[in-house]
């Protein structure tokens, strides 16, 4: 999946290829101004039909929704 530019990831196969090769995973969300702000960052270990978990770098786990969030893969 490494590539010059980033990628959204929205659909599971999208997110099961990004898990299987360890590419890192940037998780963006609107503030209340509508302006998408990165709010985690690392390798997708499990995902659903409704969220998405992230080990993020300093190895803490997080889960996002996926109806607000967007996933994209790092440059």
């Amino acid at each position: 999946m490494k590539s010059n530019k980033p990628r959204t990831l929205q659909k599971n196969i999208e997110f099961f290829t990004a898990a299987l090769s360890q590419c890192k995973v940037s998780a963006w969300q609107e503030d209340p101004a509508g302006v998408y702000c990165e709010v985690g960052c690392g390798i997708v270990e499990r995902i659903s039909e409704d969220s998405v978990r992230i080990r993020n770098n300093d190895g803490t786990k997080s889960h996002y929704a996926r109806d607000i969030t967007m996933f994209q893969t790092e440059k």
